[in-house]
């Protein structure tokens, strides 16, 4: 029996079965849908992409994986070129792990080891976001704030490790001022907290945090995991404010395999390259470096800049922004818009009940969580697919 995510099992509801999924809609065995979340925002240029599929066989046909001990292979090493040619700055050292949550952990074992590597050990504290989400992993859900996720971590009591902060610069300074000497590293979803709430904030906290690690030598690390390539309305947001550490996930193979990367700038790299064996980063993904993976990633980037997807991101939120202007319900807290990104946010999580079915009853497939109903829709979404979203959404409200 499948054990199903984010579930009780016995209180839920038989799944739509997935027979064939194709552009932006998935053929389900009770009818045709919208994809309106992208698979948990991954599939950003949709479904059964001819060259993306082409990508896959013709990998296979020479080989599906290797690992990436003591071995290495063209897919991998055109992958982390690219990554290093594309991303800002001197983000260049990739290391490659088989999801998100992992790629977080790497990240944040990097962050540690860094200063254990120069012989400061008191440095064990990490600074994090209220309502944050970066994994459920444990030190990612550690470092999490959302106890509808991750409430099972009261069972070892107060967090020792952790500092969580608002969104607001002065609770940020007040954190440094304070605990500076202890932190290794800030990590945050930069501008765009996904699973948290979809709760946006402002571009002016990011510049300030970059100042203060700069200032107090504490690392910064950027979650782009469901933010990167675009979902925000920028290619990165490390394009604005550059990090030192960099976490790339979902949409990074275009949503076809799981895989993700954290990329470390120069200084974080040399933090561990030297001649002593105790220095290095005793870390290891079976499925790091996946060829498949690589193939079908450095494929996706290539889709992603030859077909200008940054202009398609500015024309959904166009769309969205005049569709959804002047909405409102007594039960809506509010409607936030971000890029890619449409959020509704309600008072109560029972106003969204049964929501899931209703747009399914429309041909959009939804899944709501908690108080907020959103779409995060494939990039090659035309207008009237979105727009028919859209009215999905709105429709709920007035019934």
């Amino acid at each position: 029996m499948i054990w199903y995510p984010y579930q009780q099992m016995k209180l839920m509801k038989p799944p739509f079965k997935v027979v064939d999924a194709e552009g932006v809609y998935l053929y389900t065995e009770e009818g045709n849908m919208i994809d309106s979340v992208s698979s948990w925002w991954s599939v950003i240029h949709g479904y059964k992409h001819p060259v993306l599929n082409e990508a896959i066989k013709s990998q296979v046909d020479k080989f599906a994986h290797v690992m990436l001990g003591g071995l290495t292979h063209e897919p991998v090493e055109k992958l982390s070129d690219k990554l290093a040619e594309w991303l800002p700055g001197d983000l260049d050292y990739c290391f490659f792990s088989d999801s998100g949550s992992v790629a977080v952990e790497v990240a944040l074992k990097i962050a540690l080891q860094y200063y254990v590597n120069r012989g400061d050990w008191k440095r064990t504290k990490v600074l994090a976001l209220t309502h944050a989400y970066h994994g459920d992993t444990f030190k990612t859900m550690e470092v999490g704030d959302d106890e509808d996720y991750h409430f099972i971590l009261e069972a070892y009591g107060e967090k020792k490790y952790v500092i969580n902060i608002s969104t607001e610069i002065s609770a940020m300074e007040e954190a440094f001022e304070k605990y500076h000497e202890e932190l290794n590293c800030f990590i945050v979803e930069p501008l765009l907290q996904g699973a948290g709430g979809m709760r946006m904030y402002d571009l002016s906290f990011l510049k300030r945090a970059r100042e203060l690690c700069d200032k107090y030598d504490v690392l910064l690390i950027f979650d782009e995991v469901a933010t990167g390539f675009g979902r925000t309305g920028n290619r990165f947001v490390a394009d604005l404010v550059l990090p030192d550490i960099l976490v790339l996930g979902k949409a990074l193979t275009g949503g076809y395999i799981g895989h993700a990367v954290t990329v470390a700038n120069h200084r974080v790299y040399q933090g561990f390259y030297g001649d002593d064996p105790d220095k290095a980063l005793m870390h290891g993904p079976t499925f790091m470096g996946n060829a498949l993976a690589c193939s079908v990633a450095l494929k996706s980037i290539q889709l992603f800049e030859q077909e200008d997807y940054m202009a398609k991101i500015r024309r959904i939120e166009e769309i969205t922004r005049r569709e959804m202007e002047g909405f409102s319900d007594e039960r809506v807290k509010e409607v936030r818009i971000m890029g890619g990104c449409v959020c509704v946010e309600v008072y109560h999580p029972e106003h969204l009940t049964g929501y899931q079915e209703f747009a399914a009853e429309r041909g959009v497939f939804s899944r709501p969580f908690l108080k907020y109903m959103y779409a995060m829709v494939p990039y090659i979404i035309n207008e009237e697919e979105l727009v028919q979203v859209l009215d999905t959404m709105k429709a709920w409200f007035r019934r």
